[in-house]
């Protein structure tokens, strides 16, 4: 863990959302914060269409892995988001944490119908998560130079 603020992304299973979400903060924060992102209940893998449609926007989540949010209990996160309603309701309060933000997004890992429609579901989930956490970072950098 480094000395910038800790963001953590959560949702349930740690293996779409929060991941897409860890990926574009990362691509649109910089070295801004240390973005990370866990599961309440960890699926144990990273969506291989979360991988791909990411891919197509030059994001590489192929180094991703699914992780516990226990594994940053210890850590002093500044800020927790959530990304699903389970996730929110079991989200711990964290040591030193400051914020709190839940913006629940559709699981396209529930997708259904062939590749191509489940792609088109990824890739609109991404695309809202794209919007939602370019927006944060644009606000965070902002408020970094009110002060």
């Amino acid at each position: 863990m480094s000395a910038k603020p800790i963001i953590l992304i959560l949702c349930t299973g740690n293996s779409c959302r929060s991941h897409l979400a860890e990926g574009v903060l990362r691509a649109v924060a910089g070295d801004q914060f240390d973005v990370q992102s866990a599961g309440s209940k960890p699926a144990g893998y990273v969506h291989p269409l979360a991988i791909r449609v990411m891919q197509e926007i030059g994001i590489d989540l192929s180094g991703h892995r699914s992780k516990p949010l226990t594994e940053f209990l210890a850590a002093s996160v500044e800020t927790v988001i959530t990304v699903c309603g389970n996730a929110d309701q079991a989200c711990p309060i964290f040591p030193g944490q400051v914020n709190r933000h839940h913006w629940p997004f559709d699981d396209p890992a529930h997708a259904t119908g062939n590749e191509e429609e489940k792609l088109a579901v990824f890739r609109r989930v991404r695309d809202e998560i794209r919007r939602t956490f370019t927006a944060y970072a644009d606000g965070r950098r902002d408020q970094a130079k009110r002060k």
